[in-house]
């Protein structure tokens, strides 16, 4: 029986997809080069120089809708509270600010594995013309922001829907 087959393999390709659903190469690199020096020398056990210190809140998910009336912007926030949130609004732009601080903990034995994100993320996202700033809310709850931008009533006027024909008919 050879080394390789008692060490099992901790990563698949699913894992190498980062939250947005991008390639890491950085993180493919590190879990390439873990697996590769086995137990002996794993970096896994070493900080990484390629790893953000807000892995999964460097840019919050977000969804973007719109109908006749309004704008719906809804932000994933996991673990944060809306006192470490910041809106800012201007015509063009709607930006989300925020920073979720590590909490302290105390552990009793000599290595641990985290895997939680902490640090600031800021997230800008466009915005159409029309929007009435003087309307528009935000909610928070259970880590799901959500903004409602209403459309003025001249922008809501200005939509026009176009047929669309089939070319050669």
């Amino acid at each position: 029986m050879k080394i390789k087959d008692l060490v099992p393999l901790r990563s698949s390709r699913r894992e190498e997809l980062t939250r947005f659903g991008e390639m890491d190469p950085f993180k493919m690199m590190r879990e390439d080069m873990s697996r590769m020096f086995g137990d002996f020398m794993s970096l896994e056990k070493f900080p990484s120089l390629f790893e953000t210190p807000m892995r999964g809140m460097v840019s919050p998910r977000i969804d973007v809708s719109e109908t006749e009336k309004e704008v719906l912007i809804t932000a994933e926030l996991p673990g944060m509270e809306e006192k470490e949130v910041e809106l800012l609004l201007t015509p063009e732009t709607l930006t989300i600010k925020g920073e979720k601080k590590m909490e302290s903990e105390e552990k009793e034995r000599d290595y641990y594995r985290s895997e939680r994100s902490y640090g600031s993320f800021c997230r800008t996202i466009g915005l159409p013309s029309g929007i009435d700033k003087d309307k528009t809310t935000a909610t928070f709850k259970k880590g799901v922001l959500k903004v409602t931008l209403p459309k003025t009533v001249q922008a809501q006027k200005e939509v026009k829907k176009l047929e669309i024909k089939k070319e050669g008919s």
